[in-house]
């Protein structure tokens, strides 16, 4: 009986691995030479000298961003999906334009268009970073001072018996 349930379970096993080739074969393994797709530039319309994130699938090995007059080429993350974060130059020119995806291991080239607007965008998240200047830190002092002095006399005040009274 216990021979019976080995040869049922390695034949099970025997099954399960022989159906599951096909499966394997369809899905190639990462860089499988199909070149980039899947490309995405956010934000779409960007600023001069503001950044823009690029996202690209198929490059598992990495591969290298370029826009020409637009930004720098840069190098691609590896993995299913490659990341890569460029700066847009100062004076590029405001319009539509394309950069283009290349794997290292494809000769591939894909290409994504995105926007470029004029002028720099806002430089926020200043906003609370500042600390307090010298006058407003001797005023706040001043006013946990008061409060404290005040606290004391209502506290004395309470404590102390009324003539008269025992």
């Amino acid at each position: 009986m216990r021979v019976f349930r080995a040869l049922t379970v390695t034949a099970a096993a025997c099954v399960a691995v022989g159906l599951s080739a096909p499966l394997a074969f369809a899905n190639p393994p990462l860089g499988g030479g199909g070149g980039p797709s899947n490309i995405s530039a956010t934000p779409h319309s960007v600023h001069q000298g503001s950044s823009l994130h690029i996202t690209a699938s198929g490059c598992g090995n990495g591969g290298t961003v370029w826009s020409h007059g637009n930004f720098p080429q840069t190098n691609l993350s590896g993995g299913p999906t490659g990341h890569a974060t460029v700066r847009i130059f100062n004076h590029a020119t405001p319009g539509h334009h394309t950069l283009s995806v290349k794997c290292h291991d494809n000769s591939l080239v894909a290409t994504h268009r995105f926007t470029v607007l004029e002028g720099n965008g806002a430089h926020g998240g200043v906003g609370g970073s500042f600390g307090p200047s010298t006058a407003e830190t001797a005023i706040g002092a001043g006013l946990v001072g008061l409060a404290a002095l005040g606290a004391g006399v209502h506290v004395v005040r309470r404590r102390r018996p009324v003539a008269g009274r025992v």
